[in-house]
């Protein structure tokens, strides 16, 4: 019998994700990856995978984004706190090199060339 609570053992169904321990779709994964034609076939663990890295990469992004959102004294993260976060990781900024993320501003720079010149210190004249 279909359904959470089938058939006479009573017994409710556990998904993949909660078997992974995870809070990524297990089951939406495998579906995407099986209609994506990436393969014909795609083994069980697949999903679970890449449902994992795909986690992984996400708290990381949020964490630093809420970190750069902290440092700004604010409370709700905006795109600006992930271009922040992202481009000031080496690895993130790596990987998400050749992304542009709507309404994230740029990185604050000033090239050095255009700092004013530090004058020599004045010697007291006597």
């Amino acid at each position: 019998m279909a359904g959470k609570t089938g058939g006479r053992g009573g017994k409710k169904s556990v998904s993949r994700s909660a078997k992974a321990g995870l809070q990524f779709p297990v089951g939406r994964v495998a579906r995407y990856l099986n209609k994506g034609k990436y393969a014909e076939r795609v083994g069980a663990g697949a999903p679970v995978y890449l449902a994992a890295v795909l986690e992984y990469l996400c708290a990381e992004v949020l964490e630093l984004a809420g970190n750069a959102a902290r440092d700004n004294k604010k409370t709700r993260i905006v795109p600006r706190h992930v271009q922040l976060a992202i481009r000031n990781d080496e690895e993130l900024s790596k990987l998400l090199g050749s992304v542009t993320i709507a309404n994230g501003g740029v990185l604050p720079n000033i090239h050095s060339v255009l700092l004013p010149k530090k004058s020599a210190k004045k010697e007291p004249e006597a």
